[in-house]
């Protein structure tokens, strides 16, 4: 079955070396999510981690790829 997005690669060894925790917190959610976009170009940061970075200003400013 084949993935919606399109021109999109999956990083299989960075997936299996970087497992998201069972229950994780905001915090490693989020910093997950930013290494994964780093290194994976399966998917996108989700809108609500988007809005939830930018709407902290102690979190990382400047993100990879990621739009609205």
């Amino acid at each position: 079955m084949k993935n919606n997005t399109t021109d999109m690669k999956l990083n299989r060894e960075w997936h299996k070396s970087h497992k998201m925790p069972k229950n994780p917190t905001l915090e490693q959610r989020i910093d997950w999510h930013i290494e994964h976009s780093k290194n994976c170009n399966c998917r996108k940061i989700p809108t609500n981690l988007i809005e939830k970075i930018q709407n902290n200003s102690s979190l990382p400013l400047l993100l990879p790829r990621f739009d609205k």
